[in-house]
């Protein structure tokens, strides 16, 4: 799914997997971004989507910001 304005518009913190999806975020999107927290999870883009190893990781790295999950 590609990222547009609209979906940045109602976040208050955007979760990235790799540093490169934050700058183009940051590139694309500054204004919206403005007010926000950008966390990079540090996440290899690399894992087809629903792959159980990647649904780990985010579960994983995802608990340091989102305790009840």
């Amino acid at each position: 799914m590609r990222v547009t304005a609209g979906h940045l518009g109602w976040a208050e913190t955007v979760f990235v997997m790799e540093r490169r999806h934050a700058n183009r975020l940051r590139e694309k999107f500054a204004e919206e971004l403005r007010g926000k927290t950008l966390v990079v999870l540090r996440i290899p883009d690399k894992y087809p989507f629903g792959d159980s190893k990647l649904i780990a990781l985010l579960q994983e790295k995802l608990l340091v910001h989102l305790p009840l999950l």
